[in-house]
């Protein structure tokens, strides 16, 4: 497994504004995170590197639910491991949504409360998109899709923990510095 160095790192982050019912990142603050060519792994050497460093679970390799939704206890780390994707944070109709294209190598972190969705499945190369999703010790993570009745569970979301290391990087990183 090779993870290209710190310095080397294109790292995108990006603050969302509460949508409706979709909270996105107005309760912790903290940036929805996109560490582009961040690592070259299979699943596996992914999965063995999150856990060494030991910050994160892996849980499961998948593509993305194409249903907006996010998660009141837990952020997420998402490592995309094969193909590209068109992905939507922030909730489809929200005017300040954010669009990205994510491919093989770029690192995700999604802090809790942010909407999220696939668009659409490149394809590129033949290559379905897949990806590693890893979550902090002891989280299990929940389904919110956005409803009013959900009003509880966002509000819990103030007291979910930041990473107290960098889940790639371990004990330097950029989820440090936000």
């Amino acid at each position: 497994m090779a993870i290209t160095p710190i310095s080397n790192t294109q790292v995108t982050t990006c603050q969302i504004p509460e949508w409706h019912h979709i909270p996105n990142t107005s309760i912790q603050s903290k940036p929805l995170m996109i560490y582009h060519g961040a690592f070259d792994a299979t699943p596996t050497e992914l999965e063995e590197h999150l856990e060494a460093v030991g910050e994160v679970v892996p849980q499961w390799v998948y593509s993305m639910y194409s249903q907006t939704h996010f998660h009141s206890t837990t952020q997420e780390v998402l490592g995309v491991i094969s193909g590209s994707a068109r992905l939507c944070f922030g909730g489809e109709d929200n005017p300040e949504r954010f669009e990205p294209t994510v491919q093989r190598g770029d690192l995700i972190i999604v802090p809790a409360g942010v909407g999220h969705r696939l668009l659409e499945d490149m394809h590129v190369n033949q290559e379905e998109f897949q990806m590693v999703g890893a979550y902090p010790h002891g989280k299990q993570w929940d389904m919110c899709y956005g409803k009013p009745e959900e009003k509880a569970k966002v509000q819990r979301i103030k007291d979910v923990a930041w990473f107290r290391q960098d889940p790639l990087y371990g004990v330097d990183g950029p989820a440090l510095h936000v």
